[in-house]
Order: structure tokens, then sequence, then C-alpha cells
């Protein structure tokens, strides 16, 4: 059956083509298995909760009649400003708008949040679409000041103040000489757009739509995760063709349920550390249903997520099995004024058997961090570029630092192919079990170590988290990470020039390795030769072997085929490379009508070479949960095409494009 809605329409409307819905809700009361909601182009200011579910065969489809011209917004106008004092107007607004739960007077907040930047509320003032700045003090409201922390300091310019009054929320807000009541301003009154209250709400289909302005809450792995738009602990939901937007925190949540027993733990009851909390959180999941038959197998895809607090995308434990794809990610937690450790493009936990493909990632703090349990995970023929704050952009006094894709604490196998990555820092690991095959790498290279102990024996990261039965959801041990266990083949190394604001900051901090920490000179150094650490291993008692090699010494890196240019160096058990000392090659990323081309001479450069041809037999199995790099069916993946999808050869040229191209990028 299909229902229409339309927000120009009168009320008592029975959801026919001829007598529509008013709103989006009223459908979404009546729609089941199989059913269709089709929406007109208009505003829809509602929460939209889906209550019954769809199936595998019969999902239920709520579509916008013309591609993003249905709008669903957490939003509402005010147009009773009032002058008060220079540019700066008040407004009065009654609480009862807010129900239960009133953004302004609820604090950004949970665990991994750094509330000591600025303690901020899930409440935002919009002008014209674009969201103002929270002060926390009236004075820097009448007389503002631009933050260069931010992405953007002349627009912190417009700030505002909130404060309650009895029943009513008073808003403060400089405007910088617009009139409000002229202007289109708005603020979040909604905590959600499109999610369901209730958990096992399945297969259902999101698409075409513009979702914008919730006022959303803080999203750590510990704590119930929630979105604009979101599954809430479900399976087999698509969301497609959507432009996601100005979410406080997180637009997409493929997150945690509720668990009551364990909200926040650590910042609440500041009994059990956050790590602790988190195992605790993911094997009390596994005993409430968290398997493959419930839980995940979601799609995302073609979307445009946008100007978003914290994430573009977040998720612990139920985005397993699910493919992000072809989405265009960008200028998230640029205001800066949400902080913590959890903010990127997209930050999932646990991506056991999810694929990140042909994705467009940029002007994020950072691109991609894959946190925990990345176990199956593929990250593949995605761009990456300007994953950084504006040079100079400090956090307090330190340097504020970004990064294409971040790999933290995961077993692996965890596998990155035909990427390109053009931030000043490309990829940074504190993992182990990562294979990286036919990538361009074009910024700094690090790896995050667990140091050395008084005899001088590097330490593993003292993080045990969980390893799982091959592509399922089940914990099959736990294991801190002993870093190494890598594969690096056919990939080109660009070493950009040094930036001085990182030379300086590296020569004045008291940790020596800083400068090579984030200019990357020699990445992934410091690893043992396969062939070596083997050879000692089979020669050692139990007892040895135990304690020196896998508690305290890394893992071995395995190389191959790997070209470095302009001073990018190999690491120093590096087998069959080039290191070309004489061509300087050029990378310049080119927008173009919308397109994105990457202008370079690398092409002319690139060496002739007998390169491995990669396989999943090539590249075996990680160490810790000893499955194979494989597809998440279980059979073996080819590296027989590149970036664009073209053939390779049985030596193929290194990097991720197999042959010259004008072809875009993006």
């Amino acid at each position: 059956m299909k229902y229409f809605v339309s927000a120009s329409a009168g009320r008592g409307g029975d959801g026919s083509k001829e007598r529509p819905f008013q709103t989006i809700t009223e459908a979404a009361k009546l729609a089941v298995a199989g059913d269709e909601v089709i929406v007109a182009p208009g505003v829809y200011r509602e929460y939209v909760n889906p209550v019954n579910a769809g199936t595998k065969e019969a999902p239920i489809v709520y579509r916008s009649e013309v591609m993003r011209g249905a709008v669903i917004t957490g939003a509402e106008e005010v147009k009773n400003w009032k002058p008060y004092e220079g540019d700066v107007w008040t407004a009065r607004i009654s609480n009862g708008i807010f129900g239960a739960y009133n953004p302004y007077t609820t604090l950004v907040s949970g665990d991994w949040y750094n509330s000591t930047i600025k303690p901020v509320h899930t409440g935002e003032v919009y002008l014209n679409g674009k969201a103002m700045y929270e002060e926390v003090v009236m004075e820097k409201v009448l007389h503002p000041e631009k933050n260069y922390s931010s992405w953007d300091p002349d627009g912190t310019l417009y700030t505002w103040y909130t404060e309650q009054d009895g029943d009513d929320t008073i808003i403060y807000a400089n405007f910088q000489g617009a009139d409000p009541n002229k202007e289109n301003v708005e603020i979040n009154v909604r905590r959600n757009c499109f999610y369901p209250d209730k958990t096992g709400v399945n297969y259902i289909t999101l698409s075409g739509f513009v979702v914008k302005q919730a006022a959303t809450q803080w999203a750590p792995p510990t704590a119930y995760q929630e979105g604009m738009i979101g599954p809430h602990w479900s399976k087999g939901w698509i969301i497609e063709d959507c432009e996601v937007s100005d979410s406080r925190c997180s637009g997409i949540s493929l997150g945690k349920y509720l668990q009551p027993n364990n909200e926040n733990k650590w910042t609440t009851g500041y009994l059990k550390d956050g790590t602790q909390t988190e195992r605790d959180a993911i094997c009390q999941a596994q005993l409430e249903g968290w398997t493959k038959e419930n839980i995940g197998s979601h799609i995302v895809r073609r979307c445009d997520i946008h100007d978003c607090g914290q994430t573009g995308i977040v998720g612990h434990l139920g985005g397993v099995f699910s493919i992000i794809e072809d989405n265009h990610i960008h200028h998230i937690n640029n205001k800066q004024d949400l902080a913590g450790a959890e903010i990127g493009g997209i930050k999932m936990h646990a991506a056991i058997d999810v694929i990140y493909r042909r994705n467009h990632i940029h002007h994020c703090t950072r691109g991609l961090w894959l946190d925990w349990q990345a176990q199956g995970t593929r990250v593949t023929q995605n761009l990456f570029h300007d994953n950084e704050p504006p040079k100079g952009t400090k956090i307090g006094e330190r340097l504020a630092l970004g990064e294409d894709i971040f790999v933290e604490v995961s077993h692996g196998p965890t596998l990155i192919d035909n990427n390109i990555f053009l931030s000043y820092h490309s990829i940074r690991l504190s993992t182990q079990g990562v294979a990286m095959v036919h990538n361009l790498i074009a910024g700094s290279f690090t790896w995050v170590g667990g140091g050395t102990d008084n005899g001088g024996h590097r330490f593993p990261t003292t993080r045990y988290t969980p390893y799982h039965v091959p592509h399922r959801t089940e914990v099959a041990g736990f294991m801190s990470i002993l870093h190494g266990d890598d594969r690096f083949y056919n990939n080109v190394f660009v070493k950009r020039p040094d930036r001085q604001d990182l030379i300086d900051f590296g020569k004045t901090s008291e940790d020596p390795r800083m400068y090579e920490t984030i200019c990357g000179t020699k990445p992934f150094d410091g690893y043992p030769d396969p062939e070596t650490y083997f050879a000692q291993f089979s020669k050692m008692t139990t007892q040895d072997r135990s304690y020196r090699d896998l508690y305290y010494d890394h893992l071995p890196v395995y190389t191959g085929g790997n070209v470095f240019f302009n001073g990018a160096k190999p690491c120093d058990t590096e087998k069959n490379f080039v290191e070309d000392t004489e061509h300087e090659v050029k990378l310049e990323l080119r927008e173009q009508d919308g397109r994105y081309y990457v202008d370079t001479n690398l092409c002319e450069y690139l060496p002739a070479m007998e390169t491995p041809f990669v396989s999943t037999e090539l590249l075996g199995e990680a160490f810790e949960p000893e499955q194979r790099f494989e597809n998440p069916d279980g059979t073996p993946i080819f590296f027989d095409r590149d970036y664009f999808g073209a053939p390779r050869g049985i030596h193929p040229v290194p990097g991720p494009f197999e042959k010259k191209g004008e072809e875009p990028v993006y």
C-alpha cells in the first residue's frame, strides 16, 4: 500500500493521493511491511518515530517524492526577537515546546567528552541555516571576539547565550547587524528527526530526504548512541540519497542501544575505567542478542553528510556487517566547540565485516576513525583530503592535528586498499593486523606504540580488546595490542614539504620524537623482519616466546612493491622497493564543476618493477583472530582492479592507478 504526505495538505487526510496526510508521523503509525510512504516537497517540522518494522523481502520505504525536496528538521522558527543592546537581540521561548527534553538546559556530556574546553548545550541557534556559536557568559555575546580554533573565525562573531526564567528559555543572540525578524532564525527543539524510540524496528528505507538540525547528545561507545537518523539497534536499514546536516553531535547513528546499568558509567560512577566499561558493554550486548541474525547489515549510500558537531556517522556494535558507500562526508567538527575522543567524519567501533567504499571524506578534523574490533573491515576506493584543522590551530596549548584514517586497538584483519590519501597526516596506526595495498599516501604515516620497559623491550598497548569468531559477533577472546602483523604491498608514498608550524611545535615539545611523529619521515619503522623474527622465535622456549616476543616485542611487518618519492623513506626491513631520489612528484587536487581531479606527474616516474600480485593468498591471516584478509562471505579477494575499476596486470603498477588517465577521482 502507498501512503501520501504533503505539508500543504489540510487536516483530516486519509493518506491517499487525493487526500494526503499532513505529517509523516501519521503515515509512520500505519505503515507496515511492504508499504511505501511518499512525501511531497515541503518542510516537515516533526520527529518521525517509525512504529512498525518491515521485512527483508518487504521493507517499509519512506521516499521523498522529489529528490531532497522533503525536509525533516528538528528546528522551529523564532520570530519574536526584541532588541536588547547593540547587535544583540533576545527571545523568550515557552519550555512547553521542548517536552521532556530541553536542549537549552541539557549540556553535551558523556564518556570521552572533554567538557573543559567549554560547557555547551545540545541546543543550537541558526541564522539562515548556519549554526551560531554558544557562549557561556553574556559578555562574550555583547562583545564577541574571533575564535581562531574554529575553522571559520569570522563566523565565531555570531554568538548566543541562554538562561532560564521560570517556565521559559531566554536566548540572547548577536546577529552582527542582521534583523532576526526579517531573516530565517531557527532553534533546534527536537532530539532526533527520523529515529525509532524502540529497538528492533527492522528493514526501513529512508530515501531522498533532507534531514537537519537536531539536538543530539554526545555518542560514546559506552552509552546510548543516537543520531538525527538511525535504526536504533535494528537490522537491514537503507539510508540513501539524503542530505544530512547540522546535528549537534552525530548525523547518522548505527550505534548502541541503551544499557541503563552501563550508561556513561566511567564519567558518572568513577569506579571503573572507560575501557573496562566498554568491555562490559560488549559482553552484555552479546548476552542480550547482539548477533549477525538480529543486528546490523545496514546500507548508507549516496548521502551528503556535513556540518555536524561530533560525527557524520557514528556507531558501536550496531553497525556490524554494513556497507557505507558513495557518500560525501565533509566539514565535520569545524566549529571546534566540541572536543573529545569520539570525533570524525566517521567514528565506528566494532566495524566487523563493514565495507567503506567510494566515499569522499574531507575537511573533517579526522576523516575515518576505526576504533576497537575492526575485524574483516575493508576501506577501498575512497578519496581523503584536507582532514586536518587549519595551520596553527590549537586546542588549549596543544597544536590541533588530524589525519585521513586512524585505526586503533584492533586485531584485524583490516584491509585498506586502492585509496587516495592527500591530507598532511594520512595514516595513524595504533593497532595490528592491517594490510595496505595499492594506496597513494601523500601525507605522514605514523604508528603509536606502547613504549619500552627498563630493559629496552617494547611493550604493547595495554588495552585488552576483543577479537571475534570470523564473520560473526561472538567474542573469541581478549588480548592487548602487540602492534605489527601488518602488510604493505604496492603502495606509493609521496612526502609533502614539512609544515613550519609542525616543525616548530616538534622542536619545542618535551617529547624528542614529536617531530618524527607529526612529520612522519620514516613511516612504520622499527618493526622486525618476518624471517628474522620467526627464526629467532622458533629457537626460544615457550616461556621465552610468550614473555619476550609476544608480550614485549612487536609482531613483524611484511612489505613488497612499495615506491617512495620526495624524501619518503622505506622501513629498515623493506623488501623489493624503489626509493626515487631523482624526480619530484607533484600532486594537486583540483575541483571543476563539482568533480575532483588529481593533477600529478606521478605516472611518468613510476618505475618498471616486478611487483607482487596481491590476493588473499599472499596476505594470509591476521595473527590474533586467525582470520584471512577476505570478503565478508569468506571468499578470497584478488586485487585485480584499480581505483577506477580498471583491470590490473600480472605485475600491477604500484599505487591506486593502473594507467594514466584524466578521469575524475570523485
